[in-house]
């Protein structure tokens, strides 16, 4: 660093903070370190007494916090994303839409894994809502190497490190299967919680159809509800061990493949996910849905909800951080469930 008159500082990087302390009216630091001075700022510096500031010599190896924050940022933005106003070296990136924020995070954990570099962001597989923060960026000291930032933008490589998948405009068939539903025996309490559910990914429900348990039944009832334009079709009901449970043998009859009948996921270690020849995805849910507030249904409608194709790998993962604890107040998805990977 070197010492200049406060004049000759315009465009130059401060490397200390400034103080301004009025006597019970104010005291705050209106120039921070790394702050580049203007010329607007020189009339405001002599007011506080500073004739001669510490600023940083000028060099074409290195980028400035602010500019190495605007590389970063250009890593990771993708579509329906606004970055903020970089400040101090920071930038954070914001959701434009409700929808799924999924993040590379093999390129993720290279590119911290560069000294003097870093970027926070939220777990991958993360439902957010519009207007929600997604992730920071910024890099550790006030002036880095710019073939540091040249093996960022490398491992970055043309597509940025993040993506937010918005939720699309899906409609949903129910089956709710069961004798005792069927004939009047006990109300349907299922089907209100699947609507609910539904309606927070802007789903709406295209037909409900309720029948006992017959295997022929229930694959009819799915077939059906295919033909009036279901794009996804859940099962209530029927998904245990139990004689009379036929949910899982139905959804097979259908011809749909089957990607996983159990998952390791409590609650909801019954789920039963399979797709149709065209792609349409059928669930079979186990009764936690029905009472608990998070379950392994959760964790894949929002990738369903999203577009995004759910394969038995991705189901198996889940088991890390598939335990939910249970809170009497329920935080999810801001909480660990689901967030091993």
């Amino acid at each position: 660093m070197k010492k200049i008159r406060t004049e000759d500082a315009v465009g130059h990087v401060l490397c200390h903070d400034i103080t301004r302390i009025i006597k019970d009216v104010v005291k705050d630091t209106p120039f921070r370190k790394g702050h580049i001075v203007t010329q607007e700022d020189i009339p405001v510096l002599l007011s506080l007494g500073k004739t001669h500031l510490y600023v940083w010599e000028n060099d074409d190896t290195k980028y400035h916090e602010n500019e190495a924050a605007e590389i970063l940022c250009q890593i990771c933005k993708n579509d329906y994303m606004t970055a903020s106003p970089v400040r101090e070296g920071k930038i954070e990136l914001s959701a434009d839409c409700d929808g799924l924020f999924t993040v590379d995070v093999e390129r993720l954990n290279a590119i911290n894994s560069l000294d003097e570099i870093m970027i926070a962001t939220r777990h991958n597989h993360f439902p957010v809502h519009k207007g929600d923060k997604l992730l920071g960026t910024r890099v550790i000291p006030l002036v880095i190497d710019k073939s540091r930032m040249e093996e960022a933008k490398k491992i970055g490589g043309d597509t940025p490190i993040t993506r937010l998948y918005p939720y699309l405009p899906m409609k949903c068939g129910i089956v709710t299967t069961g004798s005792e539903v069927y004939y009047g025996r006990i109300q349907d309490t299922f089907t209100p919680v699947i609507q609910k559910k539904m309606a927070e990914y802007g789903i709406c429900i295209s037909g409900h159809i309720t029948v006992d348990d017959t295997m022929e039944k229930i694959t009819n009832a799915i077939f059906q509800l295919k033909a009036q334009g279901a794009d996804m079709i859940v099962c209530t009901g029927g998904m245990s061990v139990d004689p009379d449970d036929m949910t899982p043998g139905a959804i097979k009859a259908t011809g749909a493949k089957i990607i996983t009948y159990g998952a390791p996921v409590l609650p909801g270690a019954m789920f039963l996910l399979a797709y149709m020849s065209d792609g349409t995805p059928v669930m079979g849910l186990p009764g936690c849905v029905m009472y608990s507030k998070a379950t392994v249904f959760d964790l894949v409608m929002s990738r369903i909800a999203a577009g995004i194709p759910v394969s038995r790998k991705d189901i198996v993962a889940l088991g890390c951080g598939g335990f939910c604890l249970g809170c009497d107040t329920c935080h999810y998805p801001a909480c660990s469930f689901g967030k091993g990977v």
